[in-house]
């Protein structure tokens, strides 16, 4: 005699590949993940954090030709939202950056051999760089990474003393869905990009992941923390909410 299983197992349905395609938003394309999701009700959405690709998510099944209407529709929208990024981001001599919040333009030293570096001529801040034109952007992503890292941990080592928390390591990435984060073990990884902006956001930064090895959520006692470690916290989550997405925007190549 079999035994009677009490309960049936409910099949567990694999997740559909993900879609990719280039989408033409008035004649700039537009590299598009779709996903279709078995819990999503209705299609979103969003644009990447630096406006360089969009990710839609759509629930499972959906036929294609109201994925098609649905783009159509939003053509629009697409091109209000993405009117504040600029089409050519690519770093050469004559443009500016953003070094600590202050605006610094770009100048070839017309050296192949030298260090990248942040001086002012005049009064006029200037980030010179070395090497070939075309090798710009990675020369001044590596001394941007350079900074970030001195900046940050600095900052992590304040924090850290004043609530009496160890940190194991602290580590430079490039991340897009966040700026910062923090491992139970003590790891804390930055986006290196946050060293164009202003001081106190690199401080509310450090302060926010530091805070993160006391309370390991979001709640109400970790934000007091938060603000204890950086008074000025408000004024620069403000400050990421309105220009955070144009510091991912920059292509360094």
């Amino acid at each position: 005699m079999f035994p009677l299983l009490s309960k049936a197992r409910r099949a567990v349905r694999k997740p559909s590949a993900p879609e990719t395609r280039t989408l033409d938003v008035a004649g700039r394309p537009m590299p598009l993940t779709i996903r279709q999701h078995d819990r999503a009700t209705r299609i979103t959405l969003r644009i990447e954090p630096g406006g360089r690709a969009l990710k839609m998510t759509i629930p499972q099944g959906l036929a294609a030709r109201e994925v098609n209407a649905f783009l159509d529709r939003h053509q629009g929208w697409l091109l209000t939202k993405l009117a504040k990024f600029s089409s050519d981001t690519k770093l050469q001599g004559g443009s500016e950056i953003l070094l600590r919040g202050v605006l610094h333009r770009i100048e070839h030293t017309g050296s192949l051999r030298g260090l990248t570096e942040a001086v002012e001529i005049g009064e006029r801040p200037v980030l010179r760089v070395s090497g070939m034109p075309e090798h710009a952007g990675r020369r001044i992503s590596t001394f941007l990474k350079k900074e970030a890292r001195s900046d940050l941990e600095r900052l992590v080592a304040v924090h850290a003393g004043r609530i009496g928390a160890k940190v194991s390591s602290v580590s430079m990435k490039d991340t897009r869905s966040r700026w910062g984060s923090c491992s139970s073990e003590g790891n804390l990884s930055f986006s290196w990009r946050i060293v164009m902006a202003p001081p106190m956001v690199i401080d509310y930064l450090a302060a926010h992941e530091v805070a993160h090895l006391r309370e390991m959520n979001h709640g109400p006692r970790f934000w007091a923390l938060c603000k204890k470690l950086c008074p000025q916290m408000e004024e620069a989550k403000a400050w990421l909410k309105r220009h955070g997405t144009q510091l991912h925007a920059i292509d360094f190549g």
